[in-house]
């Protein structure tokens, strides 16, 4: 069965990390969304300026033709912040099948202390207010699990997969 994923939520819940275990896990392979960002959005971001709608249109077409080519090719799990409703949108009528979102959801203060953290990401810490501001919580959108990054991530990764399951 053919499986399209992608692993969403602000900077530093993990994205990266469950999303490389889940792919492990489902025997299909994980791309890092970050990566196709263009040179100019990493700049921003690594300067402290939060993206546009405008920085960003390109970016999601790029993991929208990423997803539509590992649906096609069998399954994939892309990692991606996915913050609003209308760019989650625009992933699933890329995809070409079915989508699922698997929504990581913590609370400031974890968020902040795991990005305290991490080194050598270009995203700062100050950027994370603005996330949490832009994101649209997906609760009630169609192929969604939500699961609390207050775990482990083999806790995590596994309670994505149950919810997976409940699709």
């Amino acid at each position: 069965m053919k499986q399209a994923i992608i692993v969403m939520g602000v900077s530093g819940c993990g994205k990266s990390t469950v999303g490389e275990e889940l792919a492990e896990r489902l025997a299909i392979p994980f791309m890092e969304g970050d990566k196709l960002h263009p040179a100019s959005n990493v700049e921003k971001m690594a300067a402290g300026t939060p993206l546009t709608d405008e920085d960003r249109w390109p970016w999601l077409d790029l993991v929208g033709a990423e997803l539509h080519k590992g649906f096609e090719a069998g399954g994939v799990v892309i990692s991606c912040s996915a913050l609003k409703k209308i760019y989650r949108d625009r992933l699933r009528d890329a995809c070409g099948g079915p989508l699922a979102f698997i929504y990581l959801d913590g609370s400031e203060a974890l968020l902040t202390e795991r990005m305290g953290a991490r080194t050598g990401h270009f995203m700062p810490l100050s950027l994370l207010k603005t996330q949490l501001a832009t994101l649209e919580v997906p609760t009630g959108e169609p192929g969604v699990v939500t699961v609390s990054i207050d775990a482990t991530p083999d806790e995590i990764t596994e309670n994505a997969l149950k919810g997976l399951s409940a699709l």
